[in-house]
């Protein structure tokens, strides 16, 4: 389980396939703190650490999570969003993020409002997930409020730190990103899956 509030950003060293898989390559100033077999989310995904060398650590995309994420459009040099698993006890500044992306979206739109940002995002309204005015919403693991609910589309605003600290000031429209739909969401979405 994550939070959504994103610690470090990494930079994507090496990628390696072999079958269906994707060995990713990482560097990253958390990685003396991480272990084999730790989970890390990575732009919203949640991996295991497989190996470790020096500043860079390896995990592994199996074929099925990268054909429903952006992983599989990583390229090296690329920055990721990086989040460890949260510590139970421990403050919960976000909301609760699984690290199970539900699908992806593109940016539609950015606008800038005086220092900040409006980021809007449209997706596939065929799998029936559906964000809440004002719920919670993560983008690439970052754990943001909705603003403009629609069918299959909404907005986040974004503030200057997020904007410098994560990848959002990577984003141009066009830009394919994971979702992970709140948990509240999800339920009302599959209410309404059953209500036909």
């Amino acid at each position: 389980m994550f939070t959504g509030i994103i610690e470090t950003l990494g930079k994507v060293e090496k990628l390696e396939k072999e079958g269906g898989n994707l060995h990713i390559t990482v560097a990253s100033d958390i990685t003396s703190e991480l272990k084999i077999d730790q989970s890390v989310s990575h732009n919203g995904v949640c991996l295991t650490v497989v190996s470790l060398d020096g500043d860079n650590y390896t995990v592994t995309a199996i074929e099925e999570t990268l054909n429903k994420t952006n992983l599989s459009d990583l390229e090296l040099g690329e920055v990721v969003n990086l989040e460890r698993a949260m510590v139970l006890g421990a403050r919960l500044d976000g909301h609760i993020v699984q690290g199970h992306v539900d699908q992806t979206a593109v940016c539609k739109s950015i606008e800038e409002k005086n220092g900040s940002w409006i980021y809007s995002f449209e997706y596939d309204p065929k799998l029936n997930n559906v964000t809440i005015e004002k719920g919670s919403i993560t983008v690439d693991g970052v754990s943001l409020t909705v603003v403009d609910s629609q069918k299959n589309s909404f907005s986040v605003a974004i503030i200057p730190y997020t904007h410098e600290h994560t990848r959002f000031h990577t984003y141009k429209v066009g830009t394919t990103v994971n979702l992970e739909f709140d948990v509240v969401g999800k339920y009302v979405s599959r209410l309404l899956e059953l209500r036909g």
